[in-house]
């Protein structure tokens, strides 16, 4: 049985009105990629492109190179950041113009990141930029609204169903409603109906059919589970203690990335179905002048171990969808992403396609990619 892999994508790396407004003239996510240093020996930053530069998301070429990229290296398709505030869309132009122009010819879905927007990049309600309220008519424009894209040919479906998750389920006030008023509208449009999808982002656990949901979705990492692992935080304890204490120790929550790894491989599996998730990385220095959450010595080895185990186990178990999540394909200032950098290269998505044990010809490329 054949793993299709799904990666994450950041849809934020071309300018919107509202990021101007609270942040500056032009700015995207390389705004931040950018200014990143390092705070430790050792530290890996900032993450820079290497193959397809700072990209422009607003340019067909971009969104193709990316797609070509991909599937060459075998990501069965992209997941992207939906963003909805009450009938109000951000960074919606990229999808946008990919259901418009119908290119490039590569699977993707939609994940509805319903956080608010804060200035702490968070999702918390610290100094709310774009606050989410909800409601039954909202829920109703908003499936109408996300209908022409479950529609469109390439939209990934598991047996006939369009594929849709939501980052933070427990923030619905009723999702059993919602799902239900989604799932009518759906059908009514001529779709056999909806493949409901619970991120487990932040503290989002338990069968996700007691909401309606018809999968979770693991969300890696998983820091909150890895308490007992920081190492560094208990570091700087002894040498504050000693009148040697390093800021970037108490001000940072770091751990190894092998610890992430073991953690995750060691874990039981849950008692209802589940997507499984990898992550090449994470490091959100970028974003936080403090606070930020760095696992350091990530490799492409590391992670290859990781994403092969999960595929293996995968293939042993019947299941419908067979799918296993990558977090992500480009989140830059979280140093969490396939994409070539300068340090790695392609290291990260050789890794990937050896991992998923496929073969992937240009002639397959091109036929994947190509309108």
């Amino acid at each position: 049985m054949i793993v299709r892999a799904i990666a994450f994508h950041l849809p934020q790396f071309h300018p919107i009105p509202e990021n101007d407004e609270w942040w500056g003239k032009g700015f995207t996510e390389w705004t931040n990629v950018v200014k990143a240093r390092p705070r430790f020996q050792g530290h890996y930053q900032p993450h820079l492109p290497a193959d397809l530069g700072f990209y422009d998301l607003r340019l067909p070429e971009a969104r193709a190179a990316q797609a070509e990229l991909a599937a060459s290296y075998g990501i069965h398709g992209f997941c992207y950041y939906h963003y909805w505030f009450q009938g109000r869309q951000v960074l919606e132009y990229p999808v946008n113009e990919i259901l418009k122009s119908r290119q490039p010819n590569f699977p993707f879905c939609l994940c509805w990141a319903n956080e608010p927007w804060s200035r702490r990049w968070d999702g918390s309600n610290n100094e709310v930029l774009l606050e989410q309220r909800y409601s039954a008519s909202d829920d109703l424009a908003h499936i109408r609204a996300l209908i022409p894209f479950f529609l469109d040919p390439r939209y990934i479906r598991i047996g006939d169903r369009p594929f849709f998750a939501v980052y933070r389920a427990s923030e619905l006030p009723d999702p059993q409603r919602t799902c239900e008023l989604w799932r009518r509208e759906v059908e009514g449009a001529g779709l056999k109906g909806l493949f409901l999808v619970r991120v487990e982002s932040h503290n989002e656990t338990g069968d996700p059919s007691n909401i309606g949901f018809d999968r979770a979705l693991e969300f890696e990492p998983r820091w909150a589970k890895l308490g007992h692992f920081q190492i560094f935080r208990r570091k700087w304890w002894h040498r504050h203690k000693l009148g040697t204490g390093e800021p970037v120790f108490r001000d940072n929550v770091m751990y190894e990335y092998e610890d992430l790894v073991r953690r995750a491989l060691a874990a039981p599996l849950p008692g209802y179905p589940r997507i499984p998730c990898v992550c090449p990385g994470w490091d959100n220095s970028p974003r936080r002048e403090t606070g930020a959450v760095i696992f350091r010595n990530s490799t492409p080895d590391s992670y290859e171990r990781w994403l092969r185990e999960v595929v293996n186990r995968n293939e042993a178990r019947i299941s419908p969808e067979s799918l296993v999540f990558i977090n992500a394909w480009n989140e830059w200032a979280e140093g969490n992403h396939l994409e070539p950098c300068q340090k790695w290269g392609r290291a990260y998505l050789e890794a990937t396609r050896r991992a998923l044990r496929v073969n992937v010809s240009q002639d397959a490329v091109s036929a994947a990619t190509r309108v």
